[in-house]
C-alpha cells in the first residue's frame, strides 16, 4: 500500500504540496490563537476525590477562602508592625483595591490572628481572595491589581507577592519565556548538526519543514480541543519538542533511505516507491506506537496529564502525516537535487557500498562475536543506573518549582521560615450534617501530629475545621497525618471530607497509582499487537518491552539521583526538595516508552528486511545494526539538542523533564539499541521470529509488511545463536 502511495505522491506531488501549504497557512493563522485559550499552570488535582469534594462543598456552602494572593509586607528598617504609620499604610493600600477584582482581604489587624505576624514582628502578610469564577478570570484580576499591590505607599515598607494565583502566573510567564529561549538556543545548533549529518543544506532543511508543520498543526489541534475541554499551557511544551524531535527522526529515516535508493541507481519514482515501502512503513508503525503510548496519559483524570496526552497524540499524528505526505512530495520534486549544496564530497568505498566497513560494521561484528559479554555488561550498567529509583519519594509542585530568588518563591520560603507553619496550607475538614463542629474539632485536635484544630467556617449544616501541624505540607509525615485524620469516625448523621493541599497530594498519589495497571495493560497490549503485526513475532515485542523497561528504570534512577537527592543541583540551577512530583514520572514514562520504541522500530525494520532477504539471523542483526545505527545516533544527537535546551528551564519540573529525556535518549541510543538489543537477538537466534501457528496465519493475512505481496514464510526454530 505504501509503495503505491509513494508512486502516487510522485505523480501528484504538486497538488499534495499545494494542499499541504494551504493546511499550513490555516494552522498558522488559526492554531497560534491557542495560547489565549489554554488554562494555567494547575491541573494536578484529582477530580472526584475526597479532597476535591471537600473543596467543592466548602466553596458552595461557605464561599471561597483560598489564599489566591499572599502579600508579604516588611516594615521599614527599625520599625515593627505595631507602628501606626506602617499599619495605616498597609490597611489603606488594601482598602482602595477594587471590589470587583478583590472579593476579600484578611489581615492581622482585621482578625487579631498572631499567625499573620512574623516571629520578630517586623513582617506581616495579607491574604487576598480574588473575584472570578475560574482560574483564568482570577489571573486577569490579579494582573489588574498587581502593580498596586507591589508598590504600596512608602510607610508600608516593601511588599512581595505570593500565593496560589501569583505562583501560577509566575510559572506560566516563565514557561513562555523558556519555550522562546529553548527555540532560540536549539535552532541554530540543529541547523548546523543537520547540515553536518546530512552532508548537504537541502537535505538538512527537509526535517525542519516537517517539524514546522507538526508544531503548527498540533497548535491547531490543541485549539480545537480547547473548544470542548480544558488544556494546560504545558501542552505547548510537549508539542514543541515532540514536533521537532519526531520530525528529525522521521526526516532522517525517510530522507536517508531515499538518498540510499538513489545511490543504488534507482530513478526518482522507483526510489520514492521503495522508500515509502520501507522507511515509510517504519514511520507509520513508529508513529502509531508513539501515539498509543502518549494516548495512555488520557486515562488519568488529572487535567495536566490529559492535556499532555492530547498534545502529544496531536503532534505525533500531524508529524507522521506530514512525513508520509508532504515529505515524499518534496522528495519527488527534488529528486537527485536532494543532494544539492553539499558541504563535503560523499565517498562510498566498494566495501561500504556492499554493506561492509566502517565503525558501525566493526561494532556489529564485535557484538555478534561476544554477545554474552555485551549483554551482561549492558544489563549491569543499566541496573546500576536504575538503583536509586528504588528510593524514590513523592512530593508536590509549589513555589519551589520556580528559580531561587523569584518573588513568589521568596514569599513561600519566608512564610515557612519566619511565620507559624501551615497558616496558609492547613488540613481542612469539611463536615456536612447537623452536629456540634466545636466538639468534633476537639476530637480532631487529639490526633497525634495535630497542633491546633479550630472551626473556621460554618453555615447551615456545613462546617469547616482547619487543622495545624508541624512540618512541610508535602512531607510523608503530613500525608500520614491526613490518613490518621480520615480514620477518625465521623459524627453520627454526618459526612466528613478531608481536604487541603496535603490531602490533595494524597488523593493524587492514590489516583495515579490506581490507573497505572490500566496504563500498563492498555499501552503494553497495544504496543505488543502493533509490533507483532509489523514483524510477525511474539518474541520481539516481549523483548522490546523488557529492554525498554530496563532503559526507563536507568533513566528514572538518574532522575532520582539528580532531582531528589540533589546531585548536580548547583550546575543545573535548581533546589532539590527531597521528593519528585508524581505526575512528572508518569508523563515521562509515557513519552519515553513511545520514543524509545521509536528507535526499536527503526532497528528492527532494518533487521527484518535483511532477515526476509537472507534467512540468516546473525547476518541480519549485524547488518541491521550497521545500517540503522548511524540514523539512530544522528536522531538521538539532534533530539538531545532539542531537549537539552529545555533542560535550561527555570521551572524545576520542566528542567527535570528535559534532563530526563536527554538521559533516556542517550542511554537508549547507545547502550540499549547499540549493544543490548543486538546481543539479545544474536543469542535468541531464529527464536526472534517465532510465532504460534494461529498467530503466524494472522500475520500472513494482516501483517504490516514492507512490500505488498505474500508474507515471508515462518521458518522453523533452530538452536539459539544461529
Amino acid at each position: 500500500m505504501l509503495e503505491r502511495w509513494g508512486r502516487l505522491a510522485y505523480r501528484r506531488r504538486r497538488p499534495v504540496l499545494v494542499l499541504g501549504a494551504l493546511a499550513l497557512v490555516a494552522a498558522a493563522v488559526w492554531g497560534t490563537g491557542v495560547f489565549g485559550a489554554l488554562t494555567g499552570a494547575g491541573g494536578f488535582e484529582t477530580p472526584g476525590s475526597e479532597s476535591a469534594r471537600a473543596a467543592e462543598i466548602a466553596e458552595r456552602d461557605l464561599g471561597r477562602d483560598e489564599a489566591d494572593v499572599v502579600v508579604l509586607y516588611r516594615a521599614p528598617q527599625g520599625r515593627t508592625i505595631e507602628d501606626p504609620a506602617f499599619r495605616n499604610a498597609v490597611t489603606g493600600a488594601l482598602a482602595v483595591l477594587p471590589k470587583d477584582k478583590v472579593a476579600g482581604v484578611v489581615t492581622h489587624w482585621s482578625t487579631g490572628s498572631p499567625d499573620l505576624v512574623s516571629r520578630d514582628r517586623t513582617a506581616t502578610y495579607a491574604v487576598l481572595r480574588l473575584a472570578g469564577a475560574d482560574s483564568e478570570r482570577r489571573a486577569e484580576n490579579f494582573a489588574d491589581v498587581e502593580d498596586a499591590l507591589r508598590h504600596p505607599a512608602g510607610a508600608a515598607g516593601t511588599a512581595r507577592l505570593g500565593g496560589a494565583v501569583a505562583t501560577e502566573v509566575a510559572i506560566n510567564d516563565r514557561v513562555s519565556e523558556d519555550i522562546a529561549r529553548a527555540e532560540m538556543l536549539s535552532m541554530p545548533v540543529l541547523l548546523v548538526l543537520l547540515t553536518v549529518i546530512f552532508g548537504g543544506v537541502v537535505a538538512a532543511g527537509l526535517p525542519l519543514v516537517v517539524g514546522g508543520i507538526a508544531i503548527l498543526g498540533s497548535f491547531a489541534a490543541l485549539r480545537m480541543l480547547t473548544l470542548g475541554t480544558d488544556v494546560s499551557i504545558f501542552a505547548v511544551n510537549i508539542t514543541t519538542f515532540l514536533g521537532l524531535g519526531l520530525a528529525i527522526d522521521y526526516g532522517l529515516f525517510v530522507v536517508g533511505r531515499f538518498r540510499e535508493e538513489l545511490a543504488a541507481g534507482r530513478g526518482t519514482e522507483e526510489a520514492l516507491a521503495r522508500t515509502m515501502a520501507t522507511a515509510g512503513r517504519t514511520v507509520a508503525v513508529s508513529g502509531v506506537t508513539v501515539a498509543v503510548s502518549l494516548a495512555g496519559l488520557t486515562l488519568f483524570p488529572q487535567m495536566f496529564l490529559r492535556s499532555m496526552g492530547f498534545g502529544g497524540v496531536a503532534t505525533v499524528v500531524v508529524c507522521m502525516v506530514a512525513a508520509l505526505t508532504v515529505l515524499p512530495a518534496l522528495l519527488a520534486v527534488l529528486g537527485p537535487r536532494v543532494n544539492a549544496l553539499p558541504i563535503r564530497r560523499r565517498r562510498r568505498t566498494p566495501a561500504r557500498a556492499a554493506g561492509g566497513g566502517g565503525g558501525w560494521y566493526r561494532l556489529a561484528q564485535s557484538v555478534m562475536r561476544r554477545p554474552v559479554l555485551y549483554l551482561v555488561g549492558a544489563m549491569v550498567v543499566l541496573l546500576s543506573l536504575g538503583a536509586p529509583f528504588l528510593g524514590i519519594s513523592w512530593g508536590g509542585v509549589g513555589g519551589k518549582a520556580l528559580p531561587a530568588g523569584t518573588e513568589a518563591r521568596v514569599v513561600t520560603e519566608t512564610l515557612e521560615r519566619d511565620f507559624p507553619r501551615n497558616a496558609t496550607a492547613p488540613i481542612e475538614v469539611v463536615v456536612s450534617g447537623r452536629t456540634d463542629p466545636a466538639a468534633y474539632a476537639r476530637r480532631l485536635g487529639q490526633v497525634p501530629g495535630v497542633t491546633q484544630a479550630a472551626v473556621t467556617g460554618a453555615a447551615g449544616t456545613t462546617a469547616k475545621i482547619s487543622l495545624r501541624y508541624t512540618g512541610d505540607p508535602m512531607s510523608t509525615q503530613a500525608r500520614d497525618l491526613v490518613e490518621r485524620v480520615r480514620d477518625v469516625p465521623a459524627p453520627p448523621g454526618t459526612r466528613v471530607y478531608v481536604g487541603g493541599q496535603t490531602a490533595a497530594l494524597v488523593d493524587q498519589l492514590s489516583g495515579l497509582g490506581a490507573r497505572m495497571p490500566l496504563l500498563a495493560v492498555t499501552v503494553g497490549g497495544a504496543t505488543f499487537v502493533l509490533l507483532f503485526l509489523a514483524f510477525g513475532s511474539v518474541v520481539l515485542p516481549l523483548k522490546a518491552m523488557v529492554t525498554n523497561m530496563l532503559s526507563l528504570s536507568a533513566t528514572f534512577g538518574v532522575i532520582v539521583w539528580i532531582f531528589q537527592e540533589g546531585h548536580l543541583s548547583g550546575p543545573l540551577g535548581f533546589t532539590a526538595t527531597g521528593a519528585l512530583d508524581p505526575a512528572m514520572p508518569i508523563l515521562m514514562l509515557a513519552m519515553l516508552f513511545g520514543l524509545t520504541m521509536d528507535y526499536e522500530v527503526f532497528l528492527l525494520s532494518r533487521i527484518r528486511e535483511r532477515y526476509d532477504a537472507t534467512g540468516d539471523n546473525t547476518a541480519a542483526v549485524a547488518s541491521g545494526l550497521q545500517r540503522s545505527a548511524g540514523v539512530i545516533t544522528g536522531a538521538a544527537l539532534l533530539f538531545i539538542v532539542v531537549m537539552g535546551a529545555f533542560s535550561t528551564s527555570g521551572i524545576s519540573f520542566i528542567k527535570m523533564t528535559g534532563v530526563g529525556m536527554v538521559t533516556a535518549v542517550l542511554i537508549d541510543a547507545t547502550i540499549v539499541r547499540g549493544l543490548l538489543v543486538p546481543a539479545a537477538m544474536r543469542l535468541l537466534g531464529r527464536a526472534n521470529w517465532w510465532a504460534p501457528g494461529p498467530l503466524a496465519r494472522v500475520y500472513r493475512r494482516y501483517g504490516i509488511r514492507e512490500e505488498d505481496g505474500p508474507a515471508p514464510a515462518v521458518r522453523p526454530l533452530e538452536p539459539a545463536g544461529t
